[in-house]
C-alpha cells in the first residue's frame, strides 16, 4: 500500500502539467526567445517613449533648420544624418525634427494600431465562428458564406476608399483599428468555426447539452477552453501581419497623418532621400523588419510549443 502510494505521488509530482510543458518548449526555442526579447524591449521603449525622449532632451515636433545644410536641399550636416549626442539617431531632412523621437512616436503608433486591431478581429472572429459551429445548417450556411467573403474581400482596396473619406478630425490610429479589424477577421472565424464543429461532437458538450445547458453557455464553458491554443497562435501571427497593414496604408498617405509619426510615413518620405541620406531610410526601414521578424519567430514558437507535431516555419519539427 505505502509502495503503491508512493508510486502515485512521483508520477503525479513528476509528469508535468500541459503548461509547464508548453513553457518548457518555448524556452528551449532560442529562436523564440530572442523575438520575445526583441519585442519586448520594443514595446517597453514605446511605453516609456516620453521619458526616453525627454533624457534624450528633444521633441518630435521641434523644427531645426540650424541642423540642415541648405545648400544641398536640406540634408543634415554631419555623418549618419547628424547623429550625436543631442540627436541620437540624427534629424529629419528638410525639417530638422529629432530621428529618435519620432521613431519612437512610431513604435508607439504601431503597437497600438496592431493590438487594438487584433482586439477586434478576435471579438469579431471568435463571436462569427462560434455562432456559425453551434447554430443551425441555416445558420451555418449563411455565416460561412460571410466568413468567405471577408476572406476573399480585397482588403487594400477598400480600406484606401474608407480611409480617405472620413474626415481628418477622426483619430487615425482608431480608425486604423476598426478598419483593419473589419477586413482582417475572417481568418479567425474560420479557424474558430473548425474548431467548434470538431468540439462539438466530444462527450463533455453532449453531456453539457443533456444537463440542459444553453448554447452560450456551451460555447463560453466547453467550447471556447478547447479553442484557445489555436485562436493564441493565430492571434501571435496576425500581429506582426497588422503592423504591415498600418505601415503600409501610413506609407500609401492614408494612415497616420502628420504631427503624429509613423514608420510607414516615414518610409514614404524617406523614398527622396535614400541616396543623400541614408540613416533616414534604415532606421524605421530597420526597426519595422526588426519587429515583424521578432513577432514571427515568437509566433512560430508558441505555435510549436503547443503543438510539438506542428512543423515550424523555420524548417523540420521540434
Amino acid at each position: 500500500m505505502t509502495a503503491e502510494l508512493i508510486t502515485e505521488v512521483g508520477v503525479s509530482t513528476e509528469a508535468p502539467t500541459r503548461g509547464r510543458q508548453v513553457r518548457r518548449r518555448l524556452l528551449a526555442d532560442r529562436m523564440a526567445m530572442a523575438g520575445l526579447v526583441v519585442a519586448g524591449v520594443m514595446i517597453v521603449a514605446a511605453l516609456a517613449a516620453p521619458l526616453l525622449i525627454h533624457l534624450e532632451g528633444q521633441d518630435p515636433t521641434t523644427y531645426h533648420p540650424e541642423l540642415l545644410d541648405s545648400a544641398r536641399g536640406g540634408v543634415p550636416r554631419g555623418a549618419f544624418g547628424g547623429a550625436g549626442g543631442a540627436h541620437w539617431l540624427g534629424v529629419e531632412p528638410t525639417t530638422g525634427r529629432d530621428l529618435f523621437a519620432r521613431a519612437l512616436g512610431g513604435a508607439r503608433i504601431s503597437f497600438l494600431v496592431a493590438f487594438g486591431t487584433l482586439i477586434v478581429q478576435i471579438l469579431l472572429g471568435v463571436s462569427v465562428g462560434l455562432a456559425a459551429g453551434l447554430g443551425g445548417k441555416v445558420a451555418d450556411a449563411f455565416l460561412g458564406r460571410l466568413i468567405d467573403l471577408a476572406i476573399s474581400f480585397p482588403q487594400l482596396i477598400f480600406a484606401i476608399a474608407l480611409l480617405a473619406i472620413v474626415p481628418g478630425t477622426f483619430p487615425r490610429p482608431i480608425l486604423l483599428m476598426i478598419v483593419i479589424g473589419l477586413f482582417g477577421w475572417g481568418g479567425v472565424a474560420r479557424l474558430i468555426r473548425g474548431q467548434v464543429l470538431s468540439l462539438r461532437t466530444r462527450d463533455y458538450v453532449a453531456a453539457a447539452r443533456l444537463s440542459g445547458a444553453g448554447r452560450v453557455r456551451i460555447a463560453l464553458r466547453e467550447i471556447l477552453p478547447g479553442v484557445s491554443a489555436p485562436l493564441v497562435t493565430y492571434a501571435a501571427l496576425l500581429l506582426p501581419s497588422n503592423m504591415i497593414s498600418e505601415a503600409g496604408l501610413s506609407f500609401l498617405g492614408v494612415g497616420v497623418r502628420p504631427p503624429d509619426s509613423s514608420w510607414g510615413q516615414m518610409l514614404s518620405t524617406a523614398t527622396t532621400w535614400f541616396q543623400a541620406d541614408p540613416t533616414y531610410v534604415l532606421v524605421p526601414g530597420l526597426l519595422l523588419l526588426l519587429n515583424v521578424l521578432a513577432f514571427t519567430l515568437l509566433a512560430d514558437g508558441v505555435r510549436t510549443a503547443l503543438d510539438p507535431k506542428a512543423p515550424s516555419l523555420r524548417g523540420g519539427r521540434k
